[in-house]
């Protein structure tokens, strides 16, 4: 039987805005029932009906709330600001309800998830359990690391909510792929947005003038909350997410929760039903007053394995930090290289180092693994490969990289990916990462942070690194010139510089688990 939808509830705000919300029951009557909360900014339409069918068919009411200023909802829509005060005052009044029993849980992913980490060390007690997914408490600020500014994310991001209203919208958003991918090449950026959307976007005009570290963002981080948050919280994630280090920073902060990381980007079909499966086998026992099933504090796929593994923490203990060298000829060894003088190749803005798969979140965008094939035949690509392995390899953890580099220019870019390559030649990406420099025209000591991963290299395949200067628009280009973001107008070709020799030992470091005693 299909469910009963009660449409257009008025939750009154402290401020005395109304914000709307529908409730989702069975058909035969849902007073009572475990309640499931939903804040959502993207509407009550088919998506909400996708997130809260299973869980009504399962033993839950839901109630699917529009954010502030969005599809009916008072007031202005001002991403992710007004979300805490917001969210208590939907909890106080949810609790006073007549329809409501004596328990309800919080769910969502992304957006949705913020919506709870921004309430979690102040929900009332009838909240028994939070499930968030691909998200982190401080949201944004991932985007806006002065080190490594990631420009595709949140510019999407910001097209997206402007144009979502609108009639047509999913098809618009749909077609609008490869118009935003044009408007990310405009300069000077704080023009991109009217190209893209014909008119500017306040989102994307603060993004572009204020890093992370601005007084702006403060109210949008909630960091300091986690370590206090005493309900039960589940979260799930994805290897290939845009928030996965800080999700992993937030879970390791929480007394009580457990962690779910498979090989998922940020939209990927198989993190929804990993989501749903969290609502009911988690949060319904916990509503109801019950245990959930036992398992391990953390399950992470292993990629490479292809395999669920259950382990007591993250990161999982028994591993062996071992440092992979840059060799001479694009080798990759645990040896120390030997001298040898640099490689060089030449990065130039106008032609800017592709984003290829990886960690992408904008529509009509390949994430996740793909084959680098045609990126690695590029002459501003260096790769460094080991030789065949003999015995599996597996690496689970947090990855890193040291690379020593020079450029022409003070300011430059070094990106470094960690790849597997297979008995035919395919190159494969695992996790990446980029760092920013502001003394590249000196040799310098270039820590890049990978993304965290779970992966094991069968016997057979390789290991390689490629290192570059960019992956756009991913991250935004490298202009070389110093110019603030927003209004940088000029492009600079750049002659980029990496060692590797017994003084300069670049290297990428892996949190090593199984390794045969012949390894490279």
């Amino acid at each position: 039987m299909k469910p009963k939808i009660e449409r257009d509830l008025r939750v009154p705000m402290r401020d005395g805005a109304l914000l709307l919300a529908d409730r989702w029951t069975p058909a035969t009557g849902g007073d009572g029932l475990p309640t499931a909360l939903m804040r959502t900014p993207y509407g009550r339409g088919v998506a909400a009906r996708s997130m809260a069918e299973p869980l009504v068919r399962h033993g839950f009411q839901v109630l699917v709330q529009s954010t502030r200023g969005t599809f009916g909802s008072g007031g202005a829509f001002e991403p992710l600001r007004r979300e805490r005060d917001d969210g208590l005052d939907t909890l106080s009044w949810i609790v006073e309800q007549p329809w409501f029993g004596d328990s309800m849980i919080m769910y969502g992913m992304s957006y949705l998830a913020l919506a709870q980490w921004s309430v979690a060390d102040s929900v009332p007690p009838q909240v028994k359990a939070l499930i968030p997914g691909v998200a982190e408490s401080a949201f944004t600020l991932e985007f806006l690391r002065a080190d490594g500014f990631s420009l595709e994310t949140p510019f999407s991001w910001g097209v997206l909510v402007v144009n979502q209203e609108r009639r047509f919208a999913l098809v618009r958003m749909l077609l609008s792929g490869k118009r935003v991918q044009r408007a990310l090449r405009t300069l000077p950026l704080n023009r991109a947005d009217v190209a893209a959307l014909g008119r500017s976007s306040d989102y994307i005009q603060h993004i572009l003038e204020h890093d992370a570290g601005s007084p702006y963002w403060r109210d949008l981080d909630h960091r300091h909350r986690v370590a206090g948050i005493e309900v039960p919280v589940s979260t799930v994630g994805g290897w290939y997410d845009i928030f996965l280090p800080g999700q992993l920073r937030d879970f390791r902060a929480l007394r009580n929760a457990r962690l779910t990381v498979g090989p998922w980007s940020h939209s990927s079909i198989g993190l929804m039903d990993a989501m749903a499966a969290e609502a009911l086998e988690f949060g319904l026992p916990l509503a109801q007053g019950e245990a959930p099933a036992t398992r391990a504090p953390v399950r992470l796929y292993v990629m490479g394995a292809e395999e669920w593994r259950d382990f007591p923490s993250w990161p999982p203990p028994g591993h062996e930090v071992r440092r992979f060298h840059l060799q001479p000829n694009g080798g990759l060894a645990t040896g120390t290289p030997a001298e040898s003088p640099p490689d060089d190749y030449r990065y130039d803005p106008a032609d800017p180092t592709p984003a290829v798969g990886g960690v992408r979140m904008a529509f009509g965008v390949e994430a996740g693994r793909v084959d680098n094939t045609a990126l690695e035949a590029r002459p501003d690509v260096l790769t460094y490969t080991t030789p065949v392995l003999d015995d599996d390899v597996e690496i689970i953890g947090d990855i890193t990289a040291e690379i020593f580099f020079r450029s022409s220019l003070p300011h430059a870019d070094v990106f470094v990916r960690l790849c597997d390559v297979d008995e035919k030649g395919r190159s494969v990406n695992v996790c990446d990462g980029l760092t920013s420099l502001t003394t590249a025209d000196e040799i310098t000591a270039a820590t890049v942070r990978l993304w965290p991963t779970a992966h094991r290299f069968r016997k057979g395949h390789r290991v390689r690194v490629q290192v570059s200067s960019g992956a756009f628009p991913r991250y935004n280009r490298n202009p070389g010139t110093g110019e603030p973001r927003a209004t940088a107008v000029t492009l600079r070709v750049a002659d980029q510089r990496v060692f590797h020799d017994p003084e300069h030992p670049s290297a990428v470091i892996l949190p090593i688990r199984q390794a045969s005693p012949t390894a490279p």
